[in-house]
């Protein structure tokens, strides 16, 4: 430590400053004080490993180091442990120059368009350029300064390169701020260049010093809430989605309470799920694309629609479809503005919990109208057999009766283990999805009242996302009698497992439960409905004869690929099993809830055999011309949803 003109100073690398800075960070949400970055993950390389490779070595004992094998995936974990933490802490993520750096431009999207707090700490190429052109560099012509990390800027919410230690004074309190942000949160991207990394300055003593960062809670405006009071009071079909918003801002049960005392129907998105916290009369389930095909009978009735922490993509919306009152009227409540306009919505810009509070107190005595609370029980009457019959495991799939779906030694459909799952959760357990056919069949019909959780990303819909954020999602709860369980299909399996390694070494106890159904099934799904035929969606061997050598190369159509998941899972640590029946699955989940690392259950379920439709639109539009089958079929499908589509504003 020295004097300084300005005070003491501690000369420190550039390196060392970021790792002590982040360090010392805490957030305050509630009167609750946490660590705002409790540990960092990383893979190191000739751009990282001197400079910040250093730093988090010689800081360890303050920084936990999390090694991982693949940077976008221990990104994802990072974000799938912020968004489990309610975006009031987050980890740090170090990458290498050039491929390691850009391997992070996935999740960085994710968790950018997901409103999840992510710190990113890729290297970069020298800011002095005297080594001449580096290896990984990109090295254009025109444009010297600009580096693969240039990438991230539309991407990220906040964005820096630092080329010169000093400047970490003013970019560091400015990424954290961001970070903290619920308004402005995603991610957040500190460039470094990888001889910057190691340079030395005298930073000041007080710079290290602990630091909270509040979490403040928009106070609503109590005259915008009463408007949307007044304007439920006039609707006679009032309806309420509800986003994940709701539960970042621990709102659940206020929403609850809201749809105990009222009877307004609250449907949920993906991010939403759980927002409602128990079941009763006024919970109707998903909405949109995925959702209970009687909610989505219900909100295309709804005369108007209070919306709450949500994006409203157009997963939700049909591709804006699904409201078709002729005099539908929109409200939201939301922290950001952006997303509280939507739908031309009389917007409350303020904290969900706040809001919801207050919006109960001011409603006092409302009831929704008899004639729709009468509605709204006989759409929920009519979904609730339906969904217990394609759930239900123990009801034999008579393979007899649908001679188009392909024998396998599958017993079960993905809809029957889904069943087995929501069989064994308990409360305090998560369930987490991604892409493909798993978190819309979640959505669909997953049960997430009485303390038992869903963590569905389908903002980016990101295959690879679900392994590490489960771990990600584990380190956010320690309590181990809770069980965390990534569910997903074999598309998604073979495409990112090496994450498994990281939860052997570090001892992580979550569960992966494989559909594996060959293939990727709900893009096929989709392929048959808009083009009439499937190509090279399930994972099959090309036809015998065929070669890409050749002149006639042949399809992608003969039998399905011989891929032992089991041994693959095993062999990177895990502990695995490989049950058929319901019963065997039923075991298989009892006897792995206590391993103290990770689980992989595979079970093969039958393909072609999806849950019951949503009944909605959405918009992927067919080929005009083809030259395979006929589209005209698809087409006028096509053009007669579009016609529903509608301008809110």
């Amino acid at each position: 430590m020295v004097q300084g003109l300005s005070g003491n100073t501690v000369r420190l690398t550039v390196s060392q400053a970021i790792v002590r800075y982040t360090a010392a960070q805490y957030t305050v949400a509630d009167g609750v004080r946490r660590r705002f970055v409790p540990a960092a993950l990383g893979i190191f390389g000739h751009g990282n490993v001197a400079g910040l490779g250093q730093a988090f070595a010689q800081y360890a004992d303050v920084l936990p180091f999390v090694q991982g094998r693949n940077e976008q995936a221990i990104a994802h974990l990072a974000t799938g442990f912020a968004k489990a933490a309610k975006r009031r802490q987050t980890l740090a993520v170090t990458a290498s120059v050039g491929p390691g750096a850009t391997n992070l431009l996935t999740a960085a999207a994710l968790a950018t368009v997901n409103r999840i707090p992510l710190l990113l700490l890729p290297g970069d190429t020298y800011a002095t350029r005297r080594q001449g052109p580096v290896l990984q560099q990109i090295d254009l012509p025109g444009t010297p300064d600009v580096t693969v990390n240039d990438a991230f800027r539309p991407i990220s919410r906040f964005f820096d390169r630092i080329n010169r230690p000093e400047q970490l004074l003013t970019a560091l309190p400015q990424a954290f701020r961001v970070l903290a942000n619920p308004e402005e949160t995603g991610a957040v991207v500190l460039s470094l260049p990888q001889d910057v990394q190691s340079h030395a300055y005298d930073f000041p003593v007080e710079f290290f010093e602990d630091r909270d960062w509040v979490i403040r809670r928009r106070v609503p405006d109590a005259a915008e809430i009463a408007e949307i009071a007044s304007k439920l009071r006039r609707a006679r079909r009032p309806l309420i989605i509800a986003g994940g918003g709701v539960i970042y801002s621990d709102a659940q049960e206020q929403l609850t309470e809201l749809g105990r005392r009222t009877g307004l129907p609250i449907s949920e998105t993906f991010a939403g799920k759980g927002a409602v916290s128990e079941d009763g009369p006024f919970r109707v389930d998903g909405i949109g694309l995925e959702g209970s095909p009687e909610t989505n009978r219900l909100v295309e009735r709804a005369d108007f629609v209070l919306h709450i922490g949500t994006r409203l993509t157009d997963f939700a919306t049909a591709s804006q479809s699904i409201f078709q009152h002729p005099e539908v009227q929109f409200a939201s409540i939301n922290v950001v503005e952006h997303d509280a306009v939507k739908q031309g919505a009389f917007a409350a810009v303020a904290d969900a919990r706040l809001a919801l509070e207050l919006l109960t107190g001011v409603l006092q005595s409302y009831q929704v109208d008899a004639e729709w609370a009468a509605d709204i029980a006989a759409a929920r009457a009519k979904w609730a057999p339906v969904r217990a019959a394609a759930l239900d495991p123990d009801q034999v799939f008579d393979k007899a009766t649908r001679p188009e779906v392909p024998d396998t030694d599958a017993i079960l459909t993905q809809g029957q283990l889904i069943g087995l799952l929501q069989e064994h959760a308990q409360p305090g357990d998560t369930i987490v999805a991604a892409a493909g056919g798993p978190p819309g069949d979640l959505q669909k019909v997953w049960d997430a009242t009485n303390g038992r959780h869903a963590h569905l990303e389908f903002g980016f819909s990101c295959m690879g996302y679900e392994l590490p954020a489960a771990m990600g999602v584990r380190l956010a709860d320690p309590d181990h009698s809770h069980r965390v369980t990534a569910f997903i299909g074999d598309g998604t399996f073979v495409m990112a497992p090496t994450e498994i390694v990281t939860a052997a070494q570090e001892r992580i106890p979550f569960t992966l439960v494989v559909s594996e159904n060959h293939g990727y099934q709900v893009i096929r799904r989709l392929q048959m409905w808009r083009t009439g035929e499937h190509f090279a969606n399930e994972f099959r061997y090309r036809e015998e004869g065929g070669s890409l050598a050749g002149s006639d190369a042949g399809r992608l159509e003969g039998d399905y690929l011989n891929i032992d998941l089991v041994q693959i899972a095993a062999g990177l640590g895990a502990v695995v099993r490989k049950p058929y029946t319901a019963d065997e699955v039923r075991q298989a989940l009892a006897e792995t809830r206590d391993v103290q690392g990770p689980v992989v259950i595979v079970v093969p379920t039958i393909p072609h055999v999806d849950l019951p439709g949503s009944e909605v639109w959405w918009d992927v539009s067919p080929a005009e011309e083809s030259a395979g089958p006929d589209t005209s079929a698809e087409l006028a499908s096509y053009l007669e949803g579009r016609a529903n589509q509608r301008w809110h504003g």
